[in-house]
């Protein structure tokens, strides 16, 4: 069947090293957008780390153009017409930030507009993730976000530190947050957590419905555990060469990694054929 979507993920497989977006790929993305081929990237970034992709995509700004961010948590016309929310809820937030306490680990929340940490010594991942994205971080003691907590839309928390100190506060998980929480691990120094609903597949699905297309008729290319759910949601799952092996088993097929186009091959050999 043929193929009316492509999902994307940006970090690791739409750009490479340098956080570019290579000719080739660009090229590619731009060949099924004439082919009537919707092209939707779906990232745990807020859309302050998207905007400028979609811009060099020749998406950016449009009413029928999607994105999908914050791992799922958030669905969106490149426009700002918002399709699909999950957010966490104050009670929540502050049951997992004592957690995050207790085992000595960074954390932050990132809404639409900034990172906010309760960390008054800032986590050097914080400050990559602000750059990352180009979103501001303000720190605010648990106090504070207590008295303002209505003026706070939570989109995700992370836990942002060594991996050694992730690994142990992910084995350690009280029981009842696999439960609360949709739970990803997007890096070794990120473990971030969403509403329970929310993750690009659950959040892939209900844009394509909207769209009518079938899973039949989409593509998703990834190479993080992040990406699995939206791998296993379309029909044709690929993994890009550099993937984490739990993204290697899931997809359909493997191409090159982001650093040798494989985005560009996906699109040419399962696309546009």
């Amino acid at each position: 069947m043929a193929i009316k979507l492509i999902a994307v993920d940006i970090d690791g497989t739409l750009i490479n090293d340098q956080r570019q977006i290579t000719p080739k790929t660009v090229a590619a993305l731009k060949q099924a957008q004439a082919a009537g081929i919707k092209v939707v990237l779906c990232t745990g970034r807020p859309m302050t780390g998207v905007e400028a992709y979609l811009e060099q995509l020749g998406l950016n700004n449009q009413d029928q153009e999607y994105v999908i961010s914050f791992n799922g948590a958030l669905a969106q016309s490149t426009s700002g017409h918002v399709l699909v929310s999950y957010t966490l809820s104050f009670a929540d937030y502050a049951d997992w930030v004592n957690y995050c306490l207790k085992t000595g680990v960074h954390s932050q929340i990132e809404t639409r507009d900034y990172i906010y940490t309760t960390n008054q010594n800032l986590s050097y991942y914080t400050i990559y993730e602000s750059e990352l994205v180009s979103m501001n971080v303000r720190y605010r003691s648990m106090d504070q976000m207590a008295r303002e907590q209505g003026n706070y839309v939570i989109a995700k928390a992370m836990m942002v530190d060594t991996k050694g100190k992730i690994d142990h506060a992910l084995a350690n998980l009280p029981a009842d947050f696999k439960k609360r929480f949709s739970i990803v691990r997007s890096e070794d120094f990120y473990l971030e957590f969403m509403h329970k609903n929310a993750s690009k597949g659950q959040t892939l699905d209900r844009l394509c419905q909207k769209l009518h297309i079938k899973p039949e008729e989409v593509m998703a290319l990834g190479n993080a555990q992040n990406d699995n759910s939206m791998l296993e949601f379309a029909g044709t799952g690929v993994a890009m060469g550099n993937s984490v092996p739990a993204t290697l088993k899931v997809a359909d097929i493997t191409v090159a990694d982001n650093n040798h186009d494989g985005v560009a091959e996906a699109v040419n050999k399962y696309a546009l054929n």
